[in-house]
């Protein structure tokens, strides 16, 4: 399932990025992929009580902030992401774009929902 989701995740940007050149390049060039397969990593320790182990991936590798709560459809595309940041109650639907300087943030300092949900194919820009 994770490989599989990192995989959509490269398509994605290969089908919506026209300066993508091959699968290849997407993959290890990338910020936004990198983003994600660390964020789809964390996010499994997350969901298997090693929150602390998910906190910490997720905070390391890129310049984008995914807290590894938040729950990340398939088909994703991070475009220029330094300053994105997706906080632990958010849901984001399959095949979304995501544009830098985005911020899905909460609204409010009680426990709980307080990250907003986003449907399917939306673009956010900042």
């Amino acid at each position: 399932m994770l490989l599989k989701d990192i995989w959509l995740d490269v398509k994605a940007v290969q089908e919506r990025d026209p300066a993508a050149r091959s699968a290849l390049e997407v993959l290890l060039l990338y910020q936004g992929v990198h983003a994600l397969i660390w964020h789809r990593i964390a996010h499994w320790f997350w969901t298997h009580n090693m929150r602390f182990l998910g906190r910490l991936i997720s905070r390391f590798f890129t310049l984008i902030e995914i807290h590894p709560g938040a729950v990340l459809g398939r088909g994703i595309l991070i475009d220029h992401g330094c300053g994105i940041v997706i906080g632990e109650t958010t849901v984001v639907g399959d095949n979304c774009t995501i544009y830098q300087g985005v911020t899905l943030g909460g609204v409010g300092t009680k426990k709980g929902k307080r990250h907003p949900t986003i449907g399917n194919n939306v673009l956010i820009g900042a």
